[in-house]
């Protein structure tokens, strides 16, 4: 049965992120909070709790799980031929709403789906999911609904949707938008923006003046 903590609670959010952590490690999947919406999570270097992900969500291996990490030194062992431009855009938006389409390392042993040897991958802004990700390493993240529902921008959403498929939901109140992370392809030497979202073209054009919008 599904175990949820209440994360404005010093107490539960301690016993949570324990809890969590220790699900993550056997290969189950969590409930947890970011700065955009709620994301069903996994331990991104099992291939079975990822598939395991996709299949409580509904969702095919055609649409790859994100990853996210609790660090941007983390990328150091988990993407090649990073540009001088991508890793502007980290300095300068990370933690945050942004995601990077980067080459991953070919030596990785991970299945998130049909990636076509890339990775989406992201810093969230949010402290429960930061502590998380540090204690245990990527995670396979993806929104926690239902595919084809809204994504949650509270726990109870999540929960009423995915039910005892988590083990763990991490509660850390309202997310505070829903707007979701933008997304930037930096395996180019021009990155180009494939959706806009809570970043816009103009803002990302601060840092990468030569920016192309995806048609």
């Amino acid at each position: 049965m599904a175990r949820r903590y209440d994360c404005n609670d010093a107490t539960d959010r301690s016993t949570g992120l324990r809890e969590a952590a220790s699900a993550v490690r056997r290969g189950e999947l969590v409930v947890l909070p970011t700065d955009t919406v709620y994301g069903i999570g996994a331990d991104a270097f099992s291939p079975e709790a990822v598939a395991d992900l996709l299949d409580a969500k509904g969702r095919g291996r055609n649409m790859p799980t994100p990853v996210l990490i609790g660090s941007p030194n983390t990328l150091h062992g988990l993407v090649t031929d990073f540009s001088e431009k991508a890793w502007e855009l980290v300095d300068a938006f990370w933690p945050g709403a942004l995601t990077l389409v980067a080459r991953h390392q070919p030596s990785l042993q991970w299945d998130l789906g049909d990636t076509r040897g890339t990775v989406a991958i992201r810093m969230p802004l949010h402290p429960v999911a930061i502590e998380l990700l540090t204690d245990v390493g990527p995670m396979a993240v993806s929104s926690a609904n239902l595919t084809g529902h809204p994504s949650p921008e509270d726990c109870d959403a999540a929960q009423g949707m995915l039910g005892d498929s988590v083990s763990v939901y991490l509660d850390g109140g309202p997310t505070p938008g829903i707007v979701p992370s933008s997304i930037v392809d930096v395996t180019r030497d021009v990155p180009v923006l494939l959706r806009a979202g809570a970043l816009s073209a103009e803002e990302l054009r601060t840092v990468v003046p030569d920016l192309e919008v995806a048609n």
